[in-house]
């Protein structure tokens, strides 16, 4: 039969001078087959015109995909994908730009063509690792098979009284594991256990445009403060704290181990595969003065490859492409010999840390969670961190991944595709990999004269007790090169000047005829708390701020976007807060707050959101209510 047309629409988009050097833009686009489904798998290449020298990525499931740091110039792109026509396309690339490209990409034949339009039909009822798994009307799950995924059980942060607990005292948090993993069951037809939505880690995978430190500071502290949308009588305040971005071709050198699953449970394709992938992403980051050692574990530990100079990156990832799955699952004892690793070459003044890959369902060996979290919490007193990411569905053990990061100094990400790969290993490579503070803590005192009660949104699994924050033995969390922390507190405002409870040491907490003026006209106070990594007597800041309460319409698009984020959270948290919150409202306010999106997360988000309301509505068709 006669192949069929196809059509490319390219389109370009201004972004802002500082955002690229002078002489790079960037290429992203969606690959659609004739009928507008998305294709993943497409092999994408992009080669300078009379050049042999190219690079390649593959769609994601999503159909989306993005060559970042492109030099300016004229490029050919090159799609190709069993049983479609190749296509050749050539596109520019300018500096300071976005080339966004649409591909849809046509079959040669009918029978293929039949099989495309029945792949790309959905149910609420999908297959996930061997599970027949479905959203129930009281929030729960129903299934056909066993479903193993574990998520912690946490309750929703309530209102709290300034008068009787004056101080609302955390661990700061830049996990986004949570935001990728219920996008991964919103795009496979299902909402997501109600203990994966952890709203803090969702508004904080999104970048926010915060002011960098001054000179000699490693943070920036900004506010905002507005009406709550989703309650008017209350009001929302958003705290930004944005930490020192290093020149990582001037940071320390690293002492990485990849600490890699291979059991039989990684053997799929979003496992294993996709983790080698990732790893080959991150080498070629890596500089000479980098050192990469693999260790993996399955029904034993073993070193792959001992730790050698990124100066041989054919050699390391050639091990990492040998690698094979099969087996159970030894956790314990590849965690034991990757640290053994790590110290063996240890960098004094520079990065030791292990990069545990896994799924989390460590079943042979030390495997239950308060074994575990002691050897790491062991380990990392010798100044080795630990990063974790999270591959898979259907056995995925989220609790304990949260856990051997929150105890191992370090941060922790889910991989669902090579495009979270990217965003990971190369966008944040500096926050992924080094560590600018450790256990930093956040305190935050409200003036009794302006706020009845507060509500701290997230962070349910960081809250500390008050004489935790000046405790420099409890562990709190790390922040990265250029990490940002975003947190949301909402407030009900107080009528009149409530009577305080004697307190010494707070700044609000004393009787009205002392205080006077002097504080009439501040909100509340933050204090933080850190250490540099390689102490343990931590640093101490404070910072009162004013009372400027704005319109929500008014309000910043980086404002608006976290609160629309947040409200998302307590729908598919069915959080008894989240007041006149509906998937048409988040739509709307996100649509209106693109300002910073260079990367297009923030596009994502609302073709997330798009998902999520069709699937709401094809459940209440067949009568569940999910909200």
């Amino acid at each position: 039969m006669r192949t069929i047309f196809f059509v490319i629409i390219s389109v370009t988009f201004f972004i802002p001078n500082n955002t690229f050097s002078q002489s790079v833009g960037l290429v992203q686009g969606i690959v659609r087959a004739h009928d507008g489904s998305r294709l993943p798998g497409v092999v994408i290449n992009i080669e300078a015109e009379n050049s042999t020298g190219q690079r390649t990525t593959i769609s994601d499931e999503k159909g989306r995909f993005r060559f970042i740091h492109q030099v300016t110039g004229t490029y050919l792109l090159t799609c190709s994908m069993p049983g479609f026509q190749t296509i050749k396309q050539s596109i520019r690339v300018s500096a300071n730009q976005i080339a966004a490209v649409e591909i849809v990409m046509r079959l040669a034949n009918v029978e293929e063509c039949m099989v495309v339009v029945s792949a790309s039909s959905s149910s609420s009822v999908t297959s996930m690792g061997g599970s027949t798994s479905m959203y129930s009307a009281n929030g729960s799950w129903a299934s056909a098979q066993s479903h193993t995924e574990s998520y912690a059980y946490f309750e929703d942060s309530g209102f709290l009284s300034p008068i009787r607990q004056p101080l609302s005292t955390f661990s700061a948090d830049v996990d986004t594991a949570s935001y990728s993993n219920i996008r991964r069951f919103i795009e496979e037809g299902m909402y997501p256990p109600l203990d994966a939505v952890r709203i803090e880690e969702m508004v904080n995978y999104f970048p926010y445009a915060y002011s960098d430190p001054q000179p000699g500071e490693l943070f920036s502290i900004a506010s905002e403060f507005a009406t709550c949308p989703w309650t008017p009588e209350h009001q929302l305040l958003r705290l930004g704290i944005q930490a020192e971005k290093l020149d990582l071709e001037k940071a320390p050198p690293s002492n990485l181990v990849f600490l890699i699953d291979v059991s039989g449970s990684m053997a799929s394709e979003y496992k294993l595969p996709l983790l080698k992938e990732a790893f080959k992403m991150l080498i070629q980051q890596l500089r000479p003065v980098d050192r990469v050692a693999i260790v993996v574990y399955a029904g034993a530990a073993g070193l792959v490859l001992p730790s050698t100079s990124c100066s041989q990156k054919s050699r390391i990832e050639a091990a990492l492409t040998r690698l094979e799955s099969g087996g159970g699952t030894a956790g314990g004892q590849g965690i034991e010999l990757a640290y053994a690793t790590a110290a063996e070459h240890f960098m004094e003044k520079g990065n030791n840390r292990v990069i545990l890959a896994t799924d989390g369902d460590f079943n042979v060996g030390l495997s239950d969670e308060g074994g575990l979290v002691r050897l790491i919490e062991e380990k990392r007193d010798m100044g080795i961190f630990l990063t974790v990411l999270g591959f898979g569905v259907g056995n995925y053990k989220d609790s304990l991944m949260l856990k051997l990061a929150d105890h191992g100094n370090g941060n922790y990400a889910y991989i669902d595709s090579l495009l979270e790969a990217e965003k990971v290993l190369i966008d944040e490579l500096g926050a992924s990999l080094h560590t600018l503070a450790k256990d930093v803590k956040i305190q935050v005192e409200f003036n009794p004269s302006h706020v009845k009660s507060y509500r701290l949104i997230g962070y349910e699994k960081r809250e500390l007790d008050a004489e935790d924050f000046e405790d420099d033995r409890k562990d709190a969390g790390e922040i990265g090169s250029g990490h940002s922390v975003t947190v949301l507190y909402e407030i009900e405002p107080s009528s009149k000047a409530e009577s305080r409870a004697l307190s010494s040491g707070l700044r609000y907490q004393k009787p009205m005829s002392q205080i006077g003026d002097s504080y009439s006209d501040e909100l509340f106070t933050l204090r933080l708390r850190f250490k540099q990594p390689d102490s343990e007597k931590s640093v101490y800041r404070e910072m009162p701020f004013k009372r400027q309460l704005r319109e929500f319409s008014s309000a910043s698009s980086d404002f608006q976007f976290a609160a629309a984020v947040a409200g998302f959270g307590m729908m598919l948290r069915n959080s008894e807060y989240r007041g006149e919150v509906s998937m048409d409202w988040v739509l709307e306010i996100a649509n209106a707050s693109l300002e910073h999106d260079f990367h297009g997360y923030r596009s994502d988000f609302i073709d997330l959101v798009q998902e999520a309301k069709v699937l709401q509505e094809q459940l209440a068709a067949e009568g569940i209510e999910a909200y």
